[in-house]
């Protein structure tokens, strides 16, 4: 299980968690192993384990940033967390400007969106990771489409490249897709 969805979690914290995403993804397995009688079959082993890794992620920035009042991850974003440009190389500008879009929506959003695009997880898969239900699931799908969308658009200085942003935001983050996990190896 480990071998087959370890590239998996790496694509989801690689984004998410530049400099920490190694004890994320650690986190994640140990994790996965403490929750293993939670495990129903009621999703695929993999929803599960995004779901853990979702909750890995939530329980870091929580802790990171116990300073704050509250920490509404529905409403902060990575940009706001953590404004340092992504360590990922983007193959060209467009590319870019989707990376710094995602890191810019609010990380509900954000999840949803890599998990569709990346994981290629339907709605009713996101629900089962997320344990939402599946209409909350597809409006936040909706909702995360919009807010990349004008995310991206204010990203975008050259109308030309706004609109083809617009029309291959999700192409491109398919694409991306592969990159994600960058260079990582699944260990030993």
């Amino acid at each position: 299980m480990f071998r087959r969805h370890f590239l998996a979690v790496v694509r989801f914290f690689r984004n998410k968690a530049d400099a920490d995403h190694e004890d994320l993804i650690q986190r994640t397995f140990l994790g996965c192993l403490e929750a293993r009688t939670r495990f129903r079959g009621e999703s695929s082993f993999r929803t599960f384990l995004l779901g853990v890794a979702c909750n890995v992620l939530r329980g870091y920035y929580r802790s990171k940033y116990r300073s704050r009042e509250t920490l509404d991850l529905g409403e902060c974003s990575l940009y706001d967390l953590s404004p340092s440009p992504s360590a990922i190389v983007a193959r060209n500008q467009e590319e870019q400007v989707l990376l710094e879009a995602l890191r810019r929506i609010s990380l509900d959003y954000q999840i949803v969106l890599e998990l569709y695009f990346w994981e290629e997880l339907t709605a009713a898969e996101i629900a089962a990771a997320l344990e939402i239900p599946l209409g909350t699931a597809q409006t936040r799908l909706r909702r995360a489409r919009e807010q990349l969308a004008r995310r991206m658009e204010e990203l975008v200085e050259t109308p030309g490249l706004a609109a083809a942003v617009a029309l291959n935001a999700e192409v491109w983050a398919r694409g991306l897709r592969g990159r994600i996990a960058g260079g990582a190896e699944l260990p030993g």
